[in-house]
């Protein structure tokens, strides 16, 4: 490859990751630009996302510049991608994960223990709202929407007393500092590839899987391959409350998976698998499996 276009949102963590895919490419002898772009996700603020269309509104626009030549790959937060990429388009590199789990910040207080009865916490993630209701039913869970220096703004203006984040956005615009506790997964379960970056292309493009194969993590891309597989297998989406996260020891891979009724105060269902894995469909399968063992504890 000699010139590569990536598409990317224009936030300010969207545009880090693409150029942190840039300078990779780039040290590989390419020559690479980014192409700015604002989506639906982006303009929709005052409404959650899954009453609106989903996490798809991410990647709509960024994958129609794909379709038309104007862009080569774009970056996503994999998180963000939806389970099932539209005909034509695949993932062609998942990349070294950042920290998976969810951080607290708050301008007064140094942990969800130490917030006061009552308080008020920004979310607008369904997984979040019902994991943090298991752990505090009194705190008032308040819709939260806008990329990341909005919902810290959102949160400096008085708000909220709290908001949560992925832990991987702060700490890739070196944000860490306003993380007040850091939830690990025991208590709060991370989302299907949360701190992961995935990489679109069109199926077509054989010359920017080769581009791309040095990026690939194959640790991470493993342990993302189950976790989409448990909200693919439920129809995951951004309406499923649900939460998956896997971690490999050598060949071994321990995923766990947690749901959540948003409708009504109920225990979480959970469930948890171990096994060798050596393939992406090895992985995934591990991922049916505990969609199969959380629907049948009561998740729909």
């Amino acid at each position: 490859m000699s010139k590569i276009v990536i598409a990317t949102r224009e936030s300010r963590l969207a545009l880090w990751q693409a150029e942190h895919v840039q300078s990779l490419l780039a040290e590989r002898g390419h020559q690479v630009s980014l192409l700015g772009m604002t989506t639906r996700g982006d303009e929709i603020l005052d409404r959650s996302l899954s009453k609106v269309g989903g996490k798809g509104l991410f990647v709509k626009e960024l994958e129609i510049a794909l379709e038309e030549g104007r862009a080569d790959l774009a970056v996503h937060s994999l998180k963000d991608v939806p389970m099932d990429l539209p005909e034509g388009f695949q993932l062609a590199c998942v990349m070294e994960r950042e920290d998976p789990r969810d951080a607290l910040v708050s301008p007064r207080h140094a942990s969800l223990d130490a917030l006061p009865q009552g308080a008020v916490v920004g979310t607008s993630s369904l997984r979040r709202v019902v994991l943090l209701r298991a752990l505090r039913p009194d705190l008032r869970i308040e819709p939260l929407r806008g990329n990341l220096d909005t919902r810290l703004r959102k949160l400096d203006e008085g708000q909220y007393d709290a908001i949560v984040l992925a832990a991987a956005g702060l700490k890739r615009l070196g944000l860490a500092g306003r993380i007040r506790q850091v939830f690990e997964p025991a208590q709060m379960l991370p989302a299907a590839g949360q701190g992961a970056l995935g990489i679109e292309v069109r199926s077509e493009r054989a010359d920017l899987l080769q581009a791309l194969a040095p990026l690939v993590h194959q640790t991470t891309w493993l342990a993302v391959a189950a976790e989409r597989a448990v909200s693919r297998a439920l129809g995951g989406s951004c309406s499923m409350p649900l939460a998956a996260h896997a971690t490999l020891a050598g060949e071994v891979l321990r995923l766990d998976g947690a749901w959540g009724d948003p409708d009504r105060p109920a225990p979480l269902v959970r469930a948890s698998v171990s096994g060798t894995v050596a393939s992406l469909d090895e992985a995934a399968a591990l991922g049916i499996e505990v969609a199969a063992r959380l629907r049948a504890g009561g998740a729909r």
